[in-house]
């Protein structure tokens, strides 16, 4: 069960929107502060939703539907991240965005982000695979503080991955904020970005019996995509349906799914990391 209290996980909320909204410099530059969440670096999803509010910040009229970054140096937990948001284009249907984020002088990773005008068309979208109700599922032993701390996360199947041993690619499991959140369509998108980082990667370890807290294991971040397809709520239940159709070169692709409980498709996601299995 999650060892922390509803005070505690509310304060935790309310600490990662505050470092979310970022403090305005400059007119298109933004500035952020870390968390020490366990990771040996900065976590990659901060930096995603940091990044996408800083571009959300320049874009007022229009709202995100997709982001594609890359992870370029490690972050300096004890140092504030600056986000440069370069204005590429405003169009009537279409607004791009580039930001960059940097850390003692160099960037240590950038995003291109796309923003469309609402608008009505065709629509199709894949069916909810069946699992038990998050009601039915619990927690799984507590492994990033920050992401757990500020998420109710309930695996579908919730095996410990240190004792696991080999298993297919898949994992899926439920998600929210331990609290309610203000109608901010933005915040929503940059916490489901921030907590789409989370063991992502670690699917494509799955089949290998390897895991992060492994002796000579290195998993890192190299790229995230992520698209935004219909409205949503991080403070309502979102399933994470998530797989790794492929290893190779030390590289191994990750990609996953986002549906609200009422089985809309909200989000997908694509990520590539290292891989590496030393000695």
């Amino acid at each position: 069960m999650n060892p922390w209290s509803e005070g505690e996980r509310g304060a935790a909320l309310q600490a990662l929107v505050a470092q979310l909204r970022l403090e305005q410099l400059e007119h298109n530059l933004f500035r952020g502060s870390s968390s020490d969440i366990g990771a040996p670096a900065v976590f990659g999803g901060q930096v995603l939703g940091q990044a996408l509010m800083a571009a959300a910040r320049t874009v007022p009229q229009h709202a995100a539907h997709s982001l594609h970054g890359y992870f370029l140096r490690p972050g300096d937990k004890a140092a504030p991240i600056v986000y440069d948001v370069d204005r590429i284009r405003d169009g009537a249907s279409f607004t791009t965005r580039r930001v960059v984020a940097i850390q003692h002088g160099e960037p240590i990773f950038h995003m291109s982000a796309s923003f469309h005008r609402r608008e009505e068309g065709v629509s199709h979208a894949p069916a909810m695979p069946e699992v038990p109700a998050p009601e039915q599922t619990r927690p799984r032993e507590a492994s990033l503080r920050a992401v757990d701390e500020v998420f109710d996360l309930r695996f579908v199947d919730p095996r410990d991955p240190a004792t696991a041993g080999p298993r297919p690619a898949l994992n899926r499991a439920w998600l929210r904020t331990a609290e309610a959140l203000p109608d901010d369509p933005v915040l929503h998108q940059a916490l489901l970005a921030y907590v789409s980082d989370y063991s992502l990667l670690g699917v494509a370890m799955q089949p290998h019996g390897l895991h992060f807290k492994q002796p000579g294991v290195q998993g890192v971040s190299l790229d995230h995509a992520m698209w935004f397809h219909r409205d949503f709520r991080c403070d309502d239940w979102l399933l994470y349906d998530t797989e790794s159709p492929s290893a190779a070169h030390a590289r191994g692709f990750c990609r996953g799914s986002l549906f609200s409980r009422d089985g809309r498709l909200v989000a997908s996601v694509a990520q590539e990391g290292l891989i590496r299995v030393r000695g």
